[in-house]
C-alpha cells in the first residue's frame, strides 16, 4: 500500500493535529568530516541528510540506522552560481534524462537506508521544469519523498512533485546563517513561532560545532515549551493526513 493511500484509510482513526507543536530539525551537508558521525549524540528524533559519496556517508548511514535515525539523500544539484563546487553525484542542467537519472540512481544506491531526498544548493536547477520532473520519476518508483530545502523562491520541485505523486515538504527556516549563539536563538524562535501557527515547521542547520553545541542545550527544552521533535517523515505523514482531512470534509 503506497504511502497516500495508507493515509487515507487512517483519516478517520487520526487527529488532525498533536497537541503539541511539531517539529523536524534536519541536519544538512553529513558526510564529509569524521567529526559528523559525534552529531549522532544529539538527543531527540534529529533527521540527518547525507551528501553522496562523501568519506563518511555510508559509516554515518550505518551507525545513525541501528540508532533509528531517519535519513535523506542531500542530493547536490546545480546552482545559480556555477563557480560553487558541487561535489560527487551532483545533477546539473547539462545532464540530459538519462545521465540525470542514473547518477541520482547510483546515489540512492549507495545509501539505500534514506526514507527522502532533499536539494543541497540547487538554485538553478529547482527553477527547471525538466529535470525536476526526472528527479520525482525516480523518486516515485522508490517510494521517497522530497523536502524542498528552497534556495530559491522560484523553485518548481514541489508543484513537479505534486504533479507526480511524490509527497513533499519544504523547509520553513534555515537555523545557522549565522552561528552566533544570539543568531542561532533568534532562527530556533522564528522556528517556534511556525509552528505554533502552522501546528508544525521544519528547520535545515549544518553539522558546524557552533551549531552542534547549541542544539545539544536547545533540544531538551523544546518539550518542555510544548513541542514535539519528530523524523520529517511523521510530518511529511501530518501534511497528507490534513489534506484527507479537508478533501473529507468537502466532500461532506
Amino acid at each position: 500500500m503506497n504511502l497516500k493511500k495508507g493515509l487515507l484509510l487512517a483519516v478517520c482513526c487520526l487527529p488532525l493535529f498533536c497537541q503539541a507543536k511539531q517539529i523536524a530539525i534536519v541536519i544538512d551537508d553529513i558526510g564529509n568530516h569524521q567529526r559528523d558521525l559525534e552529531i549522532l549524540n544529539l538527543p531527540g528524533q534529529v533527521t540527518f541528510s547525507i551528501l553522496p559519496h562523501t568519506p563518511y556517508s555510508q559509516i554515518f548511514a550505518e551507525r545513525a540506522s541501528k540508532t533509528h535515525k531517519e535519513l535523506l539523500l542531500h542530493v547536490p544539484m546545480q546552482a545559480l552560481d556555477k563557480t560553487k563546487a558541487l561535489g560527487p553525484g551532483a545533477l546539473t542542467d547539462t545532464m540530459s534524462k538519462s545521465e540525470l537519472q542514473t547518477t541520482l540512481g547510483h546515489a540512492l544506491a549507495s545509501l539505500p537506508q534514506v526514507k527522502g531526498v532533499n536539494n543541497h544548493m540547487g538554485s538553478e536547477l529547482t527553477q527547471l521544469t525538466e529535470p525536476m520532473k526526472w528527479t520525482m520519476e525516480v523518486l516515485k518508483k522508490r517510494g521517497l519523498y522530497f523536502l524542498d530545502s528552497r534556495t530559491t523562491s522560484q523553485s518548481e520541485a514541489q508543484n513537479v512533485a505534486n504533479l507526480y505523486g511524490v509527497a513533499n515538504v519544504s523547509r520553513h527556516v534555515f537555523l545557522d546563517n549565522n552561528v552566533t549563539q544570539s543568531q542561532l536563538q533568534h532562527q530556533l524562535e522564528e522556528l517556534k513561532t511556525k509552528a505554533q501557527h502552522f501546528n508544525y515547521a521544519i528547520a535545515i542547520a549544518h553539522p558546524y560545532p557552533e551549531t552542534v553545541a547549541f542544539l545539544q542545550q536547545a533540544l531538551p527544552e523544546l518539550q518542555q515549551q510544548g513541542f514535539e521533535l519528530v523524523p520529517l517523515s511523521q510530518l511529511v505523514e501530518t501534511k497528507y493526513i490534513q489534506l484527507a482531512k479537508a478533501e473529507q470534509k468537502q466532500g461532506e
